[in-house]
């Protein structure tokens, strides 16, 4: 009898453990392309309030934009400092939506693709001009599960200046 009841114990002991070892991480793929969503329908919210700091509040702290014929720029103060004058604009206006999101199997790295539509007042005759163009954003999920940018950049449409429409 005894002998019994080790062996019970023993067994329900393996099967315990092995089915602790085959137990894998819940499947949270779904949820979390539903968050880049909600995050990027956020942010566009809040960049239509021109606040600086609620636009770069979406930035990882030690995320880095990529923007054309400039300097790669990493971290709040640069991103800070690149953005700033484009939110003062009382022409600025942007939009985004991802056409394209994927999440790593890990769930702490994801992205968003999509096009954009930004308007910012002309330089000599201060009139609106909009530019049409694609982004790639690359996001890291923070230790409180919200999403934060690490990578950001945006490219126009419109050829650059001596280059031909291909």
């Amino acid at each position: 009898m005894m002998l019994r009841c080790e062996l019970l114990v023993t067994c329900v002991a393996l099967s315990t453990l092995l089915t602790s070892c085959t137990n894998s991480t819940p499947d949270t793929h779904a949820a979390d392309e539903l968050a880049l969503k909600d995050t990027e329908a956020a942010w566009v919210k809040d960049a239509a309030t021109k606040d600086l700091e609620k636009f770069i509040a979406y930035y990882a702290d030690d995320g880095s934009v990529l923007l054309p014929d400039t300097p790669i720029l990493t971290g709040k103060e640069a991103i800070r400092g690149a953005f700033k004058p484009m939110l003062s604009d009382p022409n600025f206006a942007v939009t985004f939506g991802a056409t394209k999101v994927d999440v790593a199997k890990s769930g702490d790295l994801g992205y968003t693709q999509g096009p954009f539509s930004m308007t910012t007042s002309d330089p000599k005759t201060k009139a609106p001009v909009t530019e049409k163009g694609k982004y790639l954003t690359v996001f890291r999920k923070q230790a409180d599960g919200a999403w934060r940018a690490v990578e950001d950049t945006f490219m126009s449409d419109a050829p650059r200046r001596g280059e031909a429409v291909k």
